[in-house]
């Protein structure tokens, strides 16, 4: 986000539509049932993985929209996300006391962690068998997970794709996002 825009932003004092969105996909990510009955492990790695996934679908929704435009406005929103999980994973390293020469290193991670997953996600598609491997290596690191969580996991993952598909691309534009049941 640009100096002008989050200037725009202090004095408007209401979010842009991209912080929105984000908003909606933290959201989703915290919901009780990752770490519950998906067992995702309660941790910062674990919300990490959560929120990502979140992420890489809403993503994955936008690049609906550009298969046959890559001009279409839906790849400056998926920018403008990209973004806006940088300035909030960058935030979240420096609250947590990560120094200046350190966070770096730590957001090239991050960003090749939302790539690589974005890539797996994408490759995994409507297969419920690919997205379950691809959420057993991404979401859980490979991690041993009952089988009812990776059941509960894949499922949930699939009503957001799902929903997402259903989302009016105006709306997305506006910042208007429900991912909740």
């Amino acid at each position: 986000m640009s100096l002008f825009a989050s200037l725009k932003r202090l004095v408007a004092g209401s979010p842009e539509p991209v912080d929105q969105l984000y908003d909606a996909v933290v959201r989703a990510a915290r919901q009780p049932g990752w770490y519950v009955e998906g067992a995702v492990p309660d941790t910062m790695d674990g919300r990490f993985d959560a929120l990502v996934l979140v992420l890489a679908l809403l993503m994955l929704r936008l690049e609906q929209e550009t298969a046959d435009n890559p001009r279409h406005p839906a790849a400056r929103l998926s920018a403008d996300l990209a973004d806006r999980f940088i300035t909030d994973m960058e935030g979240n390293l420096r609250q947590d006391g990560i120094g200046d020469q350190a966070v770096p290193k730590h957001m090239g991670r991050m960003m090749a962690a939302l790539g690589g997953r974005l890539g797996a996600y994408r490759t995994a598609g409507l297969d419920a068998g690919a997205m379950a491997d691809a959420l057993q290596r991404n979401l859980y690191r490979g991690a041993d997970v009952p089988a009812p969580a990776l059941a509960w996991t894949l499922a949930e993952a699939r009503r957001i794709a799902a929903q997402l598909t259903q989302s009016d691309f105006g709306r997305l534009c506006a910042g208007t996002l429900d991912l909740n049941h």
